[in-house]
């Protein structure tokens, strides 16, 4: 089979980093090239891995050639450039958060189900092999019956010229790092999952929210406690309490490719360190993109998860 060519919008570091070399491994996809507003930024890009320097956005956007697009942009480009891209044909894996607002995310998706175009949103950390196995301890009744799960994710304050300071840009601690461990619940507790209590908070140096928590709960009474933050000592953990045990992760969102997370299980007195194998989530995403792309029953699935996370954020930001 032909492979699917993949062009990246944008020159942003997850792109350089994380995302091209993933996106090498995957055989069937087909790098195409990078666009950048400013020429010479392409550069950093062709140097190293080939392929075409873009003018623009929209020279990508009308590359025939092009399949596939990827999506690195601050928030609030999101609903633009996917748009124009799925009426020019072109399947789209944006970046987390998909949109700044659900109505946006509603009309991306009605597009894309009228196209039999794939979109797919890049919370990469679902598809690390560690929540398989987390999922296996508590399936196996390691735990008990499970009481809680407890997801925090935050880290301190960046420059304050970082687009996640800058409402405009599609800002804010819960679209940015809340979006995380709200992903993370609904993977854990379903698709019922609800919110039953949040809290936003700011400050007067910026106009966006720093850090906040929620409370979410599934139709079976499972609860998750969520908190996030951009102006925090940094956490990035999982916790599970069950009636026998609990299970702790604390590289739950952030592990690298090359990074081995470790399990930290607690049965009665005994403690256990379970260590994991290293694994490319990134890769594990685009993967994800490529099933969606060519099954329909995945396309309709990766709809209804985007569709799911962006009603849990704004059931979050309507009750501030």
């Amino acid at each position: 089979m032909e492979k699917i060519k993949l062009g990246i919008m944008g020159t942003s570091d997850i792109a350089f980093r994380r995302f091209l070399p993933a996106l090498l491994k995957q055989s069937e996809f087909k790098y195409t090239g990078v666009a950048s507003r400013v020429y010479s930024n392409t550069e950093k890009f062709t140097k190293p891995y080939g392929g075409k320097g873009y003018n623009s956005y929209n020279e990508l956007i009308e590359d025939s050639e092009v399949d596939a697009i990827y999506v690195p942009l601050p928030p609030a480009l999101h609903y633009e450039w996917a748009m124009k891209a799925l009426k020019r044909g072109k399947h789209v894996l944006l970046e987390k958060p998909f949109t700044i607002e659900l109505q946006h995310t509603k009309e991306i998706l009605d597009l894309a189900r009228a196209k039999e175009l794939t979109v797919h949103e890049n919370y990469m950390f679902i598809y690390h092999s560690q929540l398989e196995r987390i999922k296996e301890i508590v399936n196996d009744g390691l735990l008990g019956h499970v009481r809680l799960y407890r997801i925090a994710f935050g880290f301190p304050k960046r420059e304050a010229n970082d687009f996640r300071y800058d409402k405009k840009l599609g800002g804010g601690a819960l679209l940015d790092c809340g979006g995380y461990p709200l992903r993370l619940a609904v993977n854990l507790l379903g698709c019922t999952t609800t919110v039953t209590a949040s809290k936003l908070n700011y400050s007067p140096e910026f106009d966006v929210d720093l850090y906040g928590s929620a409370t979410l709960e599934n139709n079976e009474g499972q609860v998750a406690q969520v908190s996030f933050g951009m102006d925090n000592s940094y956490k990035c953990e999982l916790e599970i309490w069950g009636s026998e045990g609990s299970l702790l992760a604390t590289r739950i969102f952030t592990a690298g490719d090359e990074f081995e997370p470790t399990l930290i299980l607690k049965i009665g007195n005994e403690e256990k360190t379970i260590q994991l194998a290293a694994d490319d989530q990134f890769l594990g995403s685009i993967n994800r993109f490529y099933c969606g792309i060519n099954h329909s029953e995945v396309r309709r699935e990766l709809y209804d998860e985007i569709l799911c996370q962006a009603r849990l954020i704004e059931k979050i930001r309507g009750s501030e």
